[in-house]
């Protein structure tokens, strides 16, 4: 991923919060000679490994568990609020007409070599901390022991499990950082104003608080 130096983000814990905040992957590696890419969503250990460890499975049916190059590096891409940019809401642009079309967006990328695990009891851990982060915003929050046991187990049996060791870490957060400040307020302006699109409106809260900060 290109990143010029004013997009670029470093900080560890706010590359795990973006993806603790976005937690579904595109796991990007070579199976069989070939690129594939698979979308799965990952719980993130922040503490084990330098950069943390990612946690999914996949269906047993699926190839790329006995196919995948467990040499070659993997890459897992995280991808947030994004949005179309029209030169006609910078400020700027009424002075010197010097500005065109552009789309802002924030991704973080993730590298490591994956593990295969097939322990039935790694996988139901897994399963039951992955539903307890997506369910505690739920009335009534879903558990694994809501299901007969015997379905859990069976179920168990038709999946596969996923680690990758996190040994690079890479966030791109291109909000306009390279526009005046008054161009930076004018996309705040107008992708706020798209009430329908929840993704221009999360990029409009980015660029208002990196805004914000700069002129701390």
């Amino acid at each position: 991923m290109y990143i010029p130096t004013f997009n670029e983000e470093n900080e560890t814990s706010i590359l795990h919060a973006f993806i603790e905040a976005h937690p579904l992957g595109a796991w990007v590696t070579v199976s069989e000679g070939e690129i594939t890419a698979n979308h799965i969503p990952f719980v993130l250990h922040e503490n084990k490994g330098e950069f943390g460890t990612l946690a999914g499975h996949v269906s047993r049916a699926n190839p790329i568990w006995q196919n995948l190059s467990k040499e070659l590096t993997s890459a897992i891409l995280f991808q947030g609020d994004h949005a179309y940019i029209s030169p006609s809401w910078y400020p700027s642009k009424q002075e010197h007409g010097k500005a065109v079309p552009t789309w802002n967006y924030t991704a973080v990328h993730a590298y490591g070599n994956p593990k295969i695990i097939e322990d039935s009891e790694w996988l139901r851990a897994h399963l039951s901390e992955m539903t307890a982060i997506h369910e505690a915003e739920q009335k009534q929050p879903w558990k694994i022991s809501d299901a007969p046991d015997e379905f859990i187990e069976r179920l168990l049996g038709a999946i596969v499990g996923i680690e990758i060791p996190i040994n690079r870490l890479k966030g791109k957060m291109k909000l306009g950082q390279n526009r005046p400040v008054c161009d930076q307020l004018g996309m705040v302006t107008e992708l706020m104003s798209k009430t329908d699109n929840s993704q221009a409106q999360g990029l409009a809260t980015l660029i208002n608080e990196h805004t914000h900060k700069a002129d701390k």
